[in-house]
């Protein structure tokens, strides 16, 4: 069952997807519509969840669940990921490889390789003060106090120096 965002608990748990690049005006409109009629539905073993979602730079999909109504099951977790597969399909995204990892550069997100993002540490392009999207964040208040940080303050701290 849909529930307005700000009405989910700090408890909630949260998933994070990051679109490899920004969804135009359009597609937001479709995404959003797909994402409330999925979450509208979305059950654990025919019991509502009480979930909400959010989008956050027209790039980052945000799911939540409140795990004090109904724990969220292997196969809900699986039917979310399904919906994150068939908009990748439908509009060309990449939003599941979580070998990507994304950044600002002044006011530009950047998601780049794993790879590209280490290399770009060692050659102090990215330092520890770069804002970084700590996409492992796993409730409602992390995602809203520990998700967009400094390098230094989350699991990239071990690819940049000071």
């Amino acid at each position: 069952m849909l529930t307005n965002y700000d009405l989910m608990p700090d408890s909630s748990r949260v998933w994070i997807y990051q679109s490899d690049r920004g969804f135009s005006s359009d597609e937001l409109n479709i995404v959003k519509s797909k994402v409330e009629a999925f979450i509208n539905n979305w059950q654990r073993h025919g019991e509502d969840l009480k979930a909400s979602y959010k989008i956050v730079y027209n790039q980052f999909i945000v799911l939540l669940v409140d795990e004090d109504v109904n724990q969220v099951s292997g196969c809900s977790i699986d039917a979310s990921v399904n919906l994150m597969k068939q908009l990748e399909n439908e509009f060309n995204v990449d939003l599941t490889n979580k070998l990507n990892v994304s950044f600002k550069d002044g006011n530009n997100i950047n998601i780049v390789k794993l790879s590209d993002f280490q290399a770009f540490a060692k050659e102090a392009k990215i330092t520890s003060k770069t804002v970084v999207f700590n996409n492992m964040v796993t409730t409602k208040s992390d995602f809203e106090n520990k998700w967009e940080v400094s390098a230094e303050q989350s699991w990239h701290n071990r690819f940049v120096t000071v």
